[in-house]
């Protein structure tokens, strides 16, 4: 397969665009420099907050400012575009009518995994902010595999929204542990399949690899597909 540059629209926040970049790297087969993807990375970090637009109903706030992210992207040639940051998904289709340059969906891709490994009739379980939530943006995708997406409620969501906020974006604190109880709560006592990292601040803490097999990391599986479109073999 040709290889092709990858462009990514970061900053949202900058150290999940961090990890993208380094899981890039690890994830991708490679015996020299030359065997890893060109990559274009705006790390716009003072692009308004997604959770903050989609609530406040300002999504043309986000909008307008992602707009030259696009054009330079275009101008340096880029192939696909990945944005590691689940909530801006919610302006999905906007943003692709803003550039020719096709945009890695990171929730329909995540979704489809899910689907091919657990198949539909089953409950899944999402941890992300409350702009994702309220969105509704995998809860649409979930329901066209025929797959209940379970949302945490006021009190969960509360405790997410502090582990990304507080804990990562504030802190960097990456314990797992608050994290870890809520996937095992979503999934010994709510009965979820599988529970769905959709905040890619979440993607910057490690799991124990228990924990880790009963959820879906959606920035993994941004990183594996940006891999796969740039024409490189993606690390067994």
């Amino acid at each position: 397969m040709e290889h092709k540059s990858l462009g990514v629209i970061g900053g949202m926040g900058p150290k999940a665009t961090a990890v993208f970049f380094d899981k890039v790297i690890e994830n991708t087969a490679a015996e020299r420099d030359q065997d890893h993807i060109d990559m274009v990375i705006l790390n716009h970090a003072t692009i308004p907050d997604r959770t903050t637009v989609i609530l406040e109903g300002t999504g043309e706030r986000f909008l307008e400012a992602v707009a030259k992210d696009f054009k330079l992207l275009e101008h340096a040639g880029v192939a696909h575009i990945a944005i590691p940051c689940n909530t801006s998904h919610y302006f999905y289709d906007d943003m692709q009518g803003m550039t020719t340059v096709p945009i890695i969906n990171m929730v329909d891709e995540t979704l489809k995994i899910i689907h091919e490994q657990y198949g539909s009739n089953n409950r899944i379980g999402i941890l992300a902010t409350n702009g994702t939530i309220q969105s509704g943006i995998y809860t649409k995708v979930s329901e066209q595999y025929g797959m209940e997406l379970h949302v945490p409620d006021a009190e969960m969501q509360a405790k997410v929204m502090k582990i990304i906020y507080t804990n990562v974006k504030g802190q960097m604190d990456f314990s797992p542990d608050e994290l870890e109880a809520l996937i095992e709560e979503l999934v010994t006592v709510h009965g979820c399949k599988c529970v769905i990292l959709a905040c890619t601040e979440l993607s910057c803490i490690k799991l124990s690899s228990a924990t880790a097999e009963c959820s879906v990391d959606a920035m993994q599986v941004l990183v594996e597909k940006s891999i796969a479109l740039s024409g490189r073999d993606i690390k067994a």
